[in-house]
């Protein structure tokens, strides 16, 4: 097949030309993004140092940490350099890598949430065996199939986007190198790449969604059982913060995908993607320690012990 990609590299058209509004969103975006890298590595620090965060919750929290701080620096950087340096342009291979390793650590943290409900179902609802249900082997399993697969979802994606040919327009309609947003710029025929990303996309969302409802439907289920007051307030508090995570950051991917067409804009793509690419990276170690007494304990503890 004849290659006629022409395309050596993609200009970022960026969130906004306003010049008096560069400054103000590159300080906010450096204020979340310093956020984002203290609240991530502190908690994926504090949950190494504190011997009393060593159980499975806490193992999958601090790789969820560890992906949002990920594929937060994925793309804040860059954005941040493009308002501040008027930096837009994002050579052919820079582009594909921002790609993947965007879409690798996002599909990585779809697949984290759905363990963590797993993990959360089974310590309330079968609580005597939750030491020899999750296993170190079961969750270094779990972790490494969630990472796994946002390798591989990844690398669908982009073989399925850079089969394309590029040949005419290199202005991308975005802050980063999304996937939709790339592919709408291809001179090519692309009905079936099209087709292959909605089912993919959707095989991803529908099938960690649905893990994620069956869990909480045993768990509300079973805390609707309970007869004491104490035992329903501990299995309230196990699930709050995941249950609080999940709902952000599914609630974003909904309201976003299941738009009307007829309101859908660029402009509010553009927002909604500022939110789930910062905002939420910001939001979850936050959501994690404020409402969890195990992780402010550890927090003092370490401080305490430092002075």
């Amino acid at each position: 097949m004849e290659n006629r990609t022409e395309v050596t590299e993609f200009i970022l058209q960026g969130l906004t030309s306003d010049p008096h509004l560069q400054v103000p969103l590159f300080v906010t975006f450096l204020i979340i993004y310093m956020v984002t890298l203290a609240g991530n590595l502190g908690m994926v620090l504090l949950i190494l140092l504190d011997s009393r965060l060593h159980t499975p919750m806490y193992f999958f929290l601090g790789n969820l940490s560890l992906v949002d701080f990920c594929y937060s620096s994925v793309i804040t950087p860059k954005v941040m350099a493009g308002l501040l340096l008027g930096d837009k342009v994002m050579t052919y291979n820079a582009c594909v890598t921002q790609m993947f390793f965007f879409g690798a650590f996002a599909n990585v943290e779809n697949y984290l949430l759905a363990s963590m409900s797993y993990d959360r179902y089974t310590a309330v609802c079968k609580p005597l065996h939750y030491t020899t249900t999750m296993t170190t082997k079961v969750c270094a399993c779990l972790i490494i199939g969630c990472y796994a697969c946002g390798v591989l979802i990844a690398s669908i994606d982009i073989i399925n986007t850079f089969s394309l040919s590029f040949c005419e327009s290199n202005v991308v309609h975005h802050f980063f190198c999304d996937v939709l947003a790339v592919m709408v710029l291809s001179c090519s025929d692309r009905h079936v790449n099209d087709l292959v990303l909605i089912y993919v996309a959707s095989f991803n969302i529908f099938f960690a969604l649905m893990v994620i409802v069956i869990s909480y439907l045993f768990i509300f289920i079973t805390i609707l059982k309970m007869h004491t007051r104490a035992g329903y307030r501990k299995a309230l508090s196990t699930c709050a913060s995941h249950f609080t995570a999940v709902s952000i950051f599914y609630g974003t991917i909904i309201f976003m995908y299941l738009q009307p067409s007829s309101t859908h804009s660029l402009d509010t793509e553009k927002i909604i993607s500022v939110f789930y690419t910062m905002a939420i990276p910001m939001l979850n170690p936050l959501v994690y320690s404020l409402r969890n007494k195990e992780v402010k304990n550890a927090f003092a503890k370490i401080i305490l012990g430092a002075r």
